[in-house]
């Protein structure tokens, strides 16, 4: 089990795993082994999402990728979202485990939940757990400004 930080910022609370790069869009990207990342969606993003229900892909493995390109896309109850890519460099697939149990997505983001792999550099805009501590700080601030515009958080 990899060492987790805990997190919590209003009702929001997760446990955020300390050796992953983040993505301003709530990826992380853990490494296996030598430029192979294995990459999902935050606790966060799921919950944006809402139950998830399917996943596609819109590149075939050993695709060129570059950072920020849609390679699928993911819905939710709440929202369909396209996934993007997070490295530069080659797609290698998707999470094989998904096709039978796509709600492993929400209910395991940071183990068997994971969406796809990549080989290549992580994004120039991955971050790491303290930077993405602060944005996740600033994200759910201007959510709760949003839902309560008179009070401040």
């Amino acid at each position: 089990m990899p060492a987790t930080s805990f997190y919590k910022r209003s009702n929001f609370v997760t446990h955020l795993p300390t050796e992953c790069l983040y993505s301003p869009s709530h990826f992380w990207l853990a490494r296996t082994e030598g430029e192979r990342w294995r990459i999902g969606f935050t606790k966060f993003a799921t919950r944006m999402l809402g139950e998830i229900v399917e996943v596609q892909w819109e590149k075939s493995e050993s695709a060129a990728v570059a950072s920020g390109e849609i390679i699928g896309s993911i819905e939710g109850f709440k929202a369909i979202s396209d996934i993007y890519c997070a490295v530069d460099g080659t797609f290698l697939g998707g999470n094989p485990t998904l096709r039978d149990s796509i709600e492993t997505v929400g209910a395991d983001p940071y183990g068997a939940g994971w969406l796809y792999l990549a080989e290549g550099q992580p994004d120039a805009k991955c971050i790491d757990l303290a930077a993405y501590r602060v944005l996740l700080d600033s994200t759910i601030d201007r959510i709760l400004e949003k839902q309560h515009p008179d009070e401040q958080p």
